[in-house]
């Protein structure tokens, strides 16, 4: 099956997105501290998708998911139907990461969740690490909002995009004023 990805810019930097013949996205990626480094991570993800430079060249379920980062990125009330709303190709995660990115997908934009609190509500109390790692591996990040979920303990958990838990912390702040809330205690980070 054919794969492409295309790196476009935000207020936060150059993100990438990658999707396959199928018209589901594959991947998305937050910037690196480089163009040429966000550019690098997607071929390296990504070996066998084919870069598509053109915007007129890309498939509309992608724009919508570029617009919807875009504006999630700048601070503007995006609607969290917009990014619902993009197809992912997430059958080869294992059944729990599936669950686990759902249910975090469909966090309200200046919310958040704690660990503990999306094991509980997928049935499984005791599961919070294995929340945390299945955050941490999330393929889809801003699709799938991992940033909203944080540590009962401000400080302690953690973020696998670049800048970590500082950029947690900016995306965080960055929702919170769009949502007009307070910003969050994490917001110290930076």
């Amino acid at each position: 099956m054919s794969a492409f990805f295309h790196c476009y810019d935000t207020a936060l930097g150059r993100c990438g997105i990658a999707w396959d013949e199928s018209d589901r996205v594959i991947g998305s990626q937050l910037p690196e501290a480089t163009d040429g480094e966000t550019r690098d991570r997607m071929r390296a993800r990504f070996p066998a998708a084919r870069e598509i430079n053109e915007a007129a060249a890309l498939p509309g379920f992608v724009l919508t998911a570029m617009l919807g980062v875009r504006r999630l990125l700048a601070g503007e009330t995006a609607d969290l139907n917009e990014l619902l709303a993009v197809p992912l190709a997430d059958e080869h995660l294992p059944p729990f990461q599936r669950e686990v990115l759902a249910l975090t997908r469909r966090i309200p934009i200046g919310g958040s969740l704690e660990y503990g609190e999306v094991a509980r509500q997928l049935g499984q109390p005791d599961a919070a690490r294995s929340v945390g790692q299945a955050e941490g591996h999330n393929p889809f990040a801003p699709i799938v909002p991992c940033h909203r979920v944080v540590a009962a303990v401000v400080g302690q958990g953690g973020f696998s995009a670049h800048g970590g838990l500082k950029t947690k912390a900016r995306l965080l702040a960055i929702e919170a004023r769009a949502a007009g809330r307070p910003l969050p205690e994490q917001a110290d980070l930076f």
